[in-house]
């Protein structure tokens, strides 16, 4: 599968929620519902555990309050890197750094958690990258 980045930078291809990956693996939504709650604080009933993806023109969205997609839409930009404003408050309220949740968590955090519930939504580290890539020039 291709890299798919959101709005706020978590990767699309690689979370368990994305409609692709829960039609070849159902037990994705089980999964995720107790991983989330784990690393994150918020349970989401397994069946609610779907999402088309915030690229999608009419998605079904597991975060259906999030405030980055309709700000980034609005501003014409392809994610939150491109932004003048970055980091911003809305953008705070989604930032994932993996440091951040092994503190809170005050553990070790296994690969394979790693894998599922902290990697698709490490999104600081990414939206950085692209931040000094060559893709934003207006800095």
């Amino acid at each position: 599968m291709v890299s798919i980045l959101t709005r706020c930078g978590y990767r699309c291809d690689l979370c368990l929620a994305y409609k692709p990956n829960v039609e070849k693996n159902p037990s994705n939504q089980q999964k995720l519902s107790a991983g989330w709650l784990k690393y994150f604080g918020f349970r989401i009933p397994p069946e609610q555990v779907i999402c088309d993806g915030c690229l999608s023109e009419h998605p079904r969205l597991i975060d259906q309050a999030c405030p980055v997609r309709p700000c980034v839409i609005e501003k014409g930009l392809e994610d939150c890197a491109q932004c003048e404003r970055y980091i911003c408050e809305k953008l705070t309220e989604r930032l994932v750094v993996y440091e951040e949740v092994k503190t809170r968590v005050g553990a070790e955090i296994p690969e394979d958690d790693y894998l599922s519930f902290i990697r698709p939504y490490e999104n600081k580290k990414r939206l950085d990258k692209l931040r000094t890539s060559s893709r934003c020039n207006f800095l």
